[in-house]
């Protein structure tokens, strides 16, 4: 037990955190000596104006009420009388699950798809290079183990709270069936999905050569700046999470540990959520 509690001990020194962007910055010194400056400059290029036009469609694309706008053009173009589709989707039982999709779409072609084709057809390079393998995950267990669990005892305290429930899940109409919540929590996992990979594995890995550590600062801002909307609790830390995923992404070569830990995050702030609140559904359809 002593040698246990040692080993979680000397996880938790902040020299680690040093010690790891010394690290990091060695391994890119090092690579640097054998590529082009001019190439790695390109890139650096490609992935920062790639990201702020990722970042730009997710930000104004991703809501309903684009959705809506949609749904009206296409009314136009088909000759739709009285807006007959937009008040048939507005009545549907499924419309805000509906409008999850859409926001979760978003966010699959702005921080995933998009980006992999850049890297396979523009930047020429394999997935596994930005992190698209399991990696060395497992030999991190312990980072990602301490990383979560001080924020998954916040997340049962701040359950407690009316803000919290109120604010948890998103999908306010999760707890209406079994269905519901699964469908939910489906399109919130796939969102983390591409969201690690867009901060931890394109912009990190896309700037790490000609950046070093510094590719993990850079890729906090934006982090920090999609968490904006959310609690200001979240927000705040957001960015020690940003830091600290990002050198873990880069040690392990993987976004798969912040995947396990995002998700296991999320799903504990929503079930705590509704057990405090609405409760759990109570049937698959109802």
């Amino acid at each position: 037990m002593n040698s246990r509690l040692q080993k979680i001990w000397q996880a938790l020194h902040p020299r680690n955190i040093t010690d790891a962007l010394a690290s990091i910055d060695q391994e890119a010194a090092t690579q640097r000596k054998h590529v082009n400056p001019q190439h790695e400059t390109r890139r650096v290029w490609i992935v920062l104006m790639l990201a702020c036009v990722c970042l730009l469609m997710t930000h104004y694309l991703k809501h309903s009420s684009v959705l809506y706008e949609l749904i009206r053009i296409l009314e136009g173009w088909f000759s739709i009388e009285n807006h007959q589709w937009l008040r048939d989707f507005r009545a549907h039982p499924y419309r805000q699950l509906l409008g999850y999709i859409w926001w979760g779409a978003w966010h699959l072609l702005c921080f995933l798809i998009i980006p992999m084709v850049c890297i396979k057809f523009i930047l020429k390079q394999n997935l596994s290079q930005y992190g698209w393998q399991w990696g060395s995950v497992h030999k991190h267990w312990l980072g990602y183990v301490l990383l979560m669990t001080p924020i998954l005892l916040f997340a049962f305290l701040a359950s407690f709270r009316d803000d919290f429930s109120s604010h948890y899940p998103f999908y306010k109409m999760a707890d209406r069936s079994w269905f519901d919540l699964i469908a939910w929590e489906l399109i919130y996992i796939s969102q983390f999905i591409a969201v690690e990979f867009f901060f931890r594995g394109f912009i990190v890995n896309g700037l790490r050569i000609p950046f070093g550590s510094l590719s993990i600062a850079v890729m906090c801002l934006p982090y920090l700046m999609l968490h904006f909307p959310k609690l200001w609790l979240e927000s705040t830390g957001a960015i020690a999470f940003g830091l600290l995923l990002g050198i873990l992404a880069l040690r392990s070569k993987s976004i798969w540990g912040g995947v396990l830990v995002h998700v296991g995050i999320a799903l504990m702030m929503d079930v705590t959520a509704m057990l405090q609140g609405r409760g759990l559904p109570d049937m698959w359809f109802r």
